[in-house]
């Protein structure tokens, strides 16, 4: 028989992480050796690394896929206290594949769980072979632990000035932006990394997606710095860690719909787990600003140690009476004006009409930001003047450019956003409906990166079928993540059909995109345009061509419908 267990992937992850609150390695194996291992030789494995149990199942039954990642967790502890290691964290899981079993252990030098993990290997690799014995492994692997060299530590930052982190599935770049904005407008040095680059006191220093640890270590270059604002994504918490021991204030806007299928991440619940490294992190003395409305976002006030801080448009949300039951702060909105609520005191921060980014109300998502933005701003010790500076100075398309800009162009009203998954795409839908006067047609653009799963496209095309008069799909080259671009249009195609809509064209730039829809709609219609490849292009395009970003009094007039432009 061959290898009973072949190490598929060795990655160091230099922070918190799904695993732990601080460093870990995580070891994937591919375990279907130790699934096809006769009962006898599986159940003198299990024994051999400790493990109390009188079965192990027969082969490739459901038994031996249950035992197998507590077996490889058991064998992990067995191969540490042989090399000396006498108390060791182990944490395991299915892996991506249905094949896979993921162990994660803390770390401190990289030459040590180097030889952990080839110690592993060969005990499997000898639970699988006649010729070799698994004392005889676990006692070479022992050794080898023992005698390896300690090697590197963990790059894990130190803040020397307040931190805040930001997770969730929509809103962070937004979220990241306006916190920034707010420091700055305040008079302090502020850094700050998102999927848009590394900025410092709103200069682009850094281009490039840095929500990840990467972008930790960038802002923390910055000088002179006061504050440092961190994106941090799903993506960079599962491969790399969180490159901050800690926060001081931490935000969770939402767990929605979005990358599912991807690293061993197939539902919410698991989404959500992945997120909350972020609140966990976070000082006892600090905040955790959660989204009251998100029922997996507020579960995560029990998962802190911080104090909860929780937003919510609705007064008369349940979360915000729990919230300051328990010692909290609530922010939410009362006669149109943004408050923050503490045990017997409601302070008035600014009115919703008043902040460019909410659309005068009409943003359910940016209102939902400017709560987050305004309860950490004051969770950081800014007044509440001075957050209302800021959120009113904070414009649409000045200062966070690709989300929710309005143009006006030849007569149409064009809403151009990101909109990368569900919840983005009903963000857009919701304000493009409101801007759609009497009569007026709404057009929906659809543009997505490949690395969702099919039905994330089925759901789009859906979406955009049931609220919309025609649905275009733009086939962008650059975020295709080895997608093929028909394929995905072919999906959302499938989406569309039970709407009784199909695609009207499909195109291999957002620039065709534009001219066709300039010549299918007619003044007054309302256009919902995805944009991720060639946002300025289009912009320039239509700026050429007398178009303009809607200013903040133009956007006033289309929303509250004062018949003025």
């Amino acid at each position: 028989m061959g290898q009973a267990g072949a190490l598929l992937e060795h990655r160091l992850l230099e922070g918190a992480n799904l695993y732990f609150p601080r460093p870990a390695v995580k070891l994937t194996f591919d375990v279907s050796g130790l699934a096809e291992l006769p009962e006898g030789s599986a159940l003198s494995l299990a024994r051999a690394v400790g493990m109390r149990t009188a079965a192990v199942g027969a082969p490739n039954s459901e038994l031996r896929w249950f035992t197998l990642s507590r077996l490889v967790s058991a064998l992990t502890r067995q191969v540490a206290r042989r090399g000396g290691v006498v108390r060791l964290a182990v944490r395991s899981r299915r892996g991506t594949h249905p094949n896979e079993v993921v162990v994660a252990v803390p770390w401190r030098h990289t030459g040590k769980v180097d030889a952990l993990a080839e110690g592993i290997s060969e005990v499997l690799d000898a639970a699988g072979s006649r010729r070799r014995t698994i004392d005889a492994a676990l006692v070479r692997a022992g050794e080898r632990l023992r005698a390896a060299d300690e090697g590197g530590e963990p790059r894990l930052i130190e803040p020397s000035v307040p931190v805040v982190g930001i997770t969730g599935t929509n809103g962070k770049t937004t979220t990241s932006r306006m916190i920034a904005h707010v420091a700055m407008t305040a008079g302090r040095h502020v850094a700050w990394s998102s999927t848009e680059g590394v900025h410092h006191d709103g200069r682009l220093v850094v281009d490039g997606d840095y929500s990840g640890p990467g972008g930790a270590r960038e802002v923390f270059k910055c000088s002179p710095l006061d504050l440092a604002v961190t994106e941090t994504a799903r993506g960079g918490i599962l491969r790399r860690g969180i490159g901050v021991r800690r926060f001081d204030v931490s935000v969770v806007t939402n767990v929605t719909a979005d990358h599912l299928g991807l690293e061993g991440i197939d539902t919410l619940d698991q989404l959500a787990e992945v997120k909350s490294v972020v609140p966990r992190i976070t000082k006892p003395k600090g905040w955790a600003v959660l989204n009251g409305d998100d029922p997996r976002v507020f579960a995560m006030r029990h998962l802190t140690a911080a104090r909860p801080w929780i937003f919510s448009p609705d007064p008369n949300s349940p979360s915000l009476r729990t919230a300051l039951d328990e010692g909290g702060r609530a922010t939410t909105v009362l006669d149109g004006a943004v408050v923050v609520v503490t045990h017997g005191r409601v302070m008035p921060v600014v009115d919703l009409v008043d902040v460019p980014m909410t659309l005068c109300g009409l943003s359910r998502a940016n209102v939902e930001n400017a709560l987050g933005v305004t309860s950490a701003a004051m969770a950081l010790g800014f007044t509440a003047p001075q957050i209302a500076e800021g959120l009113t100075s904070f414009l649409p398309e000045q200062n966070n450019p690709g989300r929710m800009a309005i143009w006006l162009y030849r007569d149409r009203i064009f809403v151009i956003d990101v909109a990368h998954n569900e919840a983005g795409l009903q963000a857009l839908l919701d304000i493009c409906h409101g801007l759609r006067g009497p009569g007026a047609a709404l057009v929906v653009s659809l543009s997505m990166a490949g690395d969702r799963q099919p039905d994330a496209f089925r759901k789009l095309g859906e979406m955009a079928g049931l609220a919309a008069q025609q649905v275009v799909y733009t086939r962008t080259s650059h975020y295709l993540r080895g997608a093929d671009p028909n394929q995905l249009a072919e999906w959302v195609a499938e989406g569309l059909e039970p709407t009784g809509t199909s695609l009207s064209a499909r195109f291999d730039s957002e620039l065709e995109t534009l001219e066709w829809v300039m010549g299918h709609t007619a003044p007054g219609d309302v256009i919902g345009f995805m944009s991720h490849q060639q946002r300025d292009e289009v912009k320039a395009r239509m700026g050429a061509d007398g178009g303009h970003a809607a200013s903040v009094d133009e956007i006033r007039s289309l929303v509250l419908g004062d018949g003025s432009s």
